[in-house]
């Protein structure tokens, strides 16, 4: 079972700035190609994580002035759609996820879109953020699509699009923060859910 955030979840306690990994040009965290930063350090502990080395948050290396330069480089590359946000917990480590997205808006505004994964629900960060947590907030106001929640090693599903439990949701987080609710992100498409239509069409 994974943890549930507490009040001292706050990334100016925990965050060591530190960075995991970074990918550029990858087509698999996301639409598109992608710029992908992995950032360290995460307490949710999901059982069954892929990245389970990255729950540290000394993991990895420090996230310096060299490796921005290369992020805002490869963002600026014609082909690249966007940036992802994963690891570790992106909105624990809002320090550096800022500091990239903040430039990346200043560089392209929304010609390039934001992707992050999160053991938060979407729910869970209205409330943190309400609660004061303005870094949560102002992340989650510059992030295009959210993928949300504690992965679920019982309700592992490889036939999800972009998401390992059948819990955890692909938001368009915009339409999302608008309507004060999770509004599901029209792109996502699941190889479970076109093999039903072929299953239906099969039987007309």
């Amino acid at each position: 079972m994974s943890r549930d955030p507490l009040p001292d979840w706050r990334s100016d306690r925990l965050s060591q700035d530190r960075v995991a990994d970074y990918k550029p040009f990858v087509m698999v965290d996301g639409e598109g190609v992608r710029c992908s930063l992995y950032v360290s350090g995460c307490p949710f502990a999901c059982e069954g994580c892929f990245n389970e080395a990255a729950w540290s948050f000394r993991y990895g290396h420090e996230f310096d002035d060299a490796l921005a330069e290369r992020i805002a480089a490869d963002l600026a590359h014609p082909a690249v759609q966007g940036l992802t946000l994963l690891g570790g917990e992106p909105f624990l480590n809002t320090s550096v996820c800022l500091q990239v997205v903040r430039r990346l808006r200043a560089e392209h505004g929304r010609a390039r879109d934001v992707w992050a994964w999160s053991g938060y629900t979407f729910e869970e960060l209205l409330a943190w953020a309400s609660a004061g947590h303005a870094d949560k907030a102002e992340l989650l106001a510059e992030v295009d699509v959210l993928v949300d929640g504690r992965f679920d090693l019982a309700q592992r599903d490889l036939r999800l699009a972009f998401r390992g439990s059948r819990n955890q949701r692909v938001l368009d987080v915009r339409a999302s923060l608008a309507a004060g609710a999770a509004v599901p992100w029209a792109g996502v498409a699941d190889a479970s859910a076109a093999a039903e239509q072929i299953d239906r069409r099969a039987l007309i």
